[in-house]
């Protein structure tokens, strides 16, 4: 996150207000828990050297038993629990500054006797300054307010005890010494946090393709990287594909130019959308595409276990359209699996598929040249159809409508048609077995319209699936409703979804993003969606070797 000349908030506002927040919540973890480090410390060496202690000890122990509730109280009880406006923001690392020199500067004033206490203060006020320094980056300016604010009661501490007691040098030397140290100390943080500015300034600069400015990346694969990015006018966010220049070979290049070129034909509400595409003089190759704040359907059924049959039924039809498109114009997908389709909202519409990653695409059109052999053993085995493993030149619109099925299937059942335990045994079984009727899983009560439709996309053969896309739209229209879920249901749904993100935001806690990007292994990652914390009720684990 790149400070301005007010601190840290940026033309991002509200990226910028929950990256300050997460940052003072990690400074005030740090903070709590070095004063009770400081604090057992304290409480340790007096119990072995008690001839030392201090007379107004307890008042010591006192003021920093308050400070260290007070900084809990902001911790827990504010930071991670309420989305607080920058200038609040702004007034809690000033309180923490001036807080903090104010308790050590209590400390040092309250132990005459102890001469070294003076000394050991002003050591703890520096680790402060510096601590902030790093966890908190922003502008030199705002560095040295915070750190001047932080020395001025130690300074007075200083003074006071200069006047008022006998020590080993003179009363001027000894408060000298200390606005000396203070000096250095402040200064060495303002250029520390100069040095950050300017190098973050400078990674902004090179971190831009055409009219697109990246934020962070939010993924890398084999051959490139992906970034949350925004335009220079629209300040919309966006997804960034890009290939960097060490990367590009030409099947690389050609696979990448394929991608974006079949996924600009499409423009169904349904699908994602592509915004541009381009080459920057640095020789980066990139398009911008949409970004979806969601969640993918696989993270969904881990998260909240099997999804109620109205709301299954809503997703399958909207993924039914985009596909109907993407096969009227003669492309199928090849890799439809919940990874590749993204929940989100749009519009204030709620529970939008958008069908992603058109990376292994096939056009029906194109001659079975030496590209398309070696795009015809990718896919992911949970949800290949079985033409696709005995006889890849029958791969065409229904293999998309089978893996749909596969779809519906665990999103019902919270569980995969097929498993195994080798990709071997799953791809096998795709081929040879017979899948149970979702019904017969334990807990799962749907109407056999709707069961009959999933089972007949899960045909062997190919001409046994419905139609197309569109007559398995017709299919699904046609079960009576479940009245399971509701319009009302799912923007309450949504709510709590988006105020769990905006939190895990706030707290910098375990949020990752994951986009469409190739792994390593040539394999298609879902991209473009927010993938927060697991934990929830799912039935299934992450695919792993023995499912994938």
């Amino acid at each position: 996150m790149l400070p301005t000349r007010m601190g840290w908030l940026g033309a991002r506002d509200e990226e910028s207000r929950a990256h300050l927040q997460a940052r003072l919540t990690s400074l005030s973890r740090l903070m709590f828990w070095s004063f009770l480090v400081l604090l057992g410390g304290m409480v340790s060496l007096y119990y072995q050297v008690p001839d030392i202690e201090p007379a107004r000890n307890n008042q010591i122990y006192l003021i920093g038993s308050i400070g260290v509730v007070i900084l809990a109280i902001i911790w827990r009880g504010i930071l991670l629990r309420f989305e607080l406006k920058v200038q609040w923001l702004y007034a809690i690392d000033l309180f923490y500054a001036l807080a903090t020199g104010a308790v050590f500067g209590a400390a040092a004033y309250l132990a005459p006797e102890l001469k070294a206490s003076q000394f050991a203060n002003m050591l703890w006020c520096c680790f402060m300054v510096f601590l902030r320094t790093i966890v908190v980056p922003s502008t030199g300016k705002r560095t040295a307010i915070t750190g001047t604010l932080t020395f001025i009661p130690i300074l007075a501490a200083a003074i006071a005890l200069a006047a008022t007691t006998k020590q080993e040098v003179p009363p001027v030397a000894y408060v000298t010494g200390d606005m000396t140290i203070s000096l250095v100390v402040i200064l060495l943080a303002t250029t520390g946090s100069r040095m950050i500015y300017g190098l973050q300034q400078k990674v902004s600069a090179a971190m831009r393709l055409g009219q697109y400015t990246l934020d962070q990346k939010i993924g890398e694969g084999g051959y490139g990287a992906v970034y949350r990015a925004h335009h220079a006018l629209l300040r919309r966010p966006t997804a960034i594909k890009l290939i960097l220049p060490e990367k590009i070979g030409a099947d690389t290049l050609d696979r990448f130019e394929r991608e974006v070129h079949y996924m600009s034909q499409l423009t169904h509400w349904n699908t994602v959308a592509i915004y541009d595409y381009g080459r920057n003089l640095d020789g980066v190759f990139y398009y911008a595409m949409e970004y979806l704040n969601g969640i993918n359907l696989e993270n969904l059924v881990i998260e909240h276990g099997k999804q109620p049959t109205d709301r299954v039924i809503s997703i399958m039809i909207q993924v039914c359209a985009a596909l109907k498109e993407a096969h009227r114009h003669g492309i199928i997908h090849r890799d439809i699996k919940p990874a590749n389709i993204i929940l989100c909202e749009r519009g204030d519409v709620p529970d939008v598929a958008k069908v992603v990653d058109f990376g292994l695409v096939k056009e029906l059109t194109t001659a079975e040249d030496g590209m398309s052999k070696g795009a015809m053993i990718l896919g992911t085995p949970s949800y290949v159809a079985p033409e696709a493993l005995t006889d890849p030149s029958r791969v065409g619109p229904a293999s998309d409508l089978y893996a749909l099925g596969c779809v519906g299937y665990f999103l019902l059942t919270g569980r995969r048609v097929f498993e195994g335990k080798t990709s071997v045994d799953v791809c096998i079984k795709h081929v040879n077995a017979t899948p149970m009727p979702p019904s017969t899983h334990p807990g799962v009560t749907i109407p056999k319209q709707l069961e009959d439709a999933i089972l007949m996309c899960l045909a062997k053969e190919p001409e046994q699936r419905p139609a197309s896309a569109a007559a398995l739209a017709v299919l699904l229209r046609a079960v009576p409703p479940s009245n399971d879920w509701s319009e009302d249901q799912a923007l309450h749904w949504w709510a709590e979804f988006h105020r769990d993100d905006r939190k895990t935001l706030a707290t910098a806690d375990t949020k990752t993003i994951t986009v469409d990007i190739d792994r390593d292994d040539g394999r298609p990652t879902p991209y473009a969606i927010i993938e927060r914390p697991r934990g929830g009720s799912g039935e299934v684990r992450p695919e792993g070797p023995a499912s994938e």
